[in-house]
């Protein structure tokens, strides 16, 4: 018996059908046809086989995954240290500090692949206080993916906030503020607690009664210009010197102000009050 092959098929049908041979051109034409047909059949099968294998591994994590993952969240958070207030901080002593840890979620169009061994882990720099985050790495599984666990830790504590809406230009005085409770963490400049460090200042932007009153919504205090002779001191491990100097820049409170002292060095110091320089070694 001969054997054809796919194309001797083709060559075959090409042919003008001759007389009398109606059933043996049928028989070609659905050899053809069948030939045709198992060649792509066998085409998928082979591009399912060996299609790639992550396409294979991500699935969705599904609620308990999630559910699983947020435990172990929530584990790590309890291991960590949590903000205390310092005592020198307003009303520390008659009401600490009160912390509540919001979990977020991960984003709901996240695919994880099924995972062994999950560690979860704080990223480097993440501290618990305001928007933070908890890693979550796979150790064991057919994808090692790592993932970041958003967390919102709020700090509530005693600070100045404004009895009266405030505008720029205007000086603030005593009567425009008093302590309430607020989120210290929610921004990342610092609540004020004291009154002396605001009071004759006035803010930079407009303000309504309630708002907690942060370091960057008060004018910086310059206590001296670029020019003028300062009083430096230097204060050290034991030791503390004091000097003249002329500043070459403007002293506003809480930039570095170069100064030039008397033997001609220039130096970089903190300004602390009226023509007042200090610096720590």
């Amino acid at each position: 018996m001969k054997t054809y092959t796919h194309s001797k098929f083709k060559a075959l049908a090409a042919h003008r059908k001759p007389a009398g041979q109606d059933l043996g051109y049928a028989l070609v034409q659905f050899l053809l046809a069948f030939g045709s047909a198992a060649f792509w059949i066998g085409l998928c099968t082979l591009a399912a086989l060996f299609a790639p294998a992550a396409q294979a591994q991500v699935v969705a994590a599904g609620a308990g995954a999630n559910s699983a993952l947020q435990g172990q969240v929530e584990g790590l958070i309890k291991q960590q240290g949590m903000p205390k207030a310092m005592d020198s901080d307003a009303g520390a002593k008659q009401k600490p500090w009160r912390v509540e840890v919001v979990l977020g979620q991960l984003d709901p169009r996240l695919k994880l692949a099924p995972c062994d061994k999950v560690r979860t882990y704080m990223p480097v720099g993440m501290q618990m206080w305001g928007r933070t985050r908890v890693g979550l790495r796979c150790e064991q599984g057919a994808v090692h993916w790592n993932v970041f666990w958003p967390v919102t830790v709020k700090v509530w504590g005693m600070a100045l906030v404004t009895a009266s809406p405030l505008r720029p230009g205007i000086v603030i005085n005593s009567a425009d503020l008093i302590l309430g409770e607020v989120d210290l963490a929610s921004q990342a400049s610092p609540a004020v607690t004291r009154m002396a460090d605001v009071i004759g200042r006035s803010v930079v932007k407009n303000m309504e009664a309630g708002q907690s009153l942060r370091h960057d919504d008060v004018k910086a205090r310059r206590w001296f210009a670029a020019g003028d002779p300062v009083r430096l001191t230097v204060r050290g491990d034991g030791f503390q010197v004091a000097s003249d100097g002329t500043a070459l820049t403007p002293g506003d409170e809480g930039r570095c102000a170069k100064i030039r002292t008397d033997n001609g060095r220039v130096v970089c110091g903190q300004p602390i009050g009226d023509r007042l320089v200090e610096l720590s070694l």
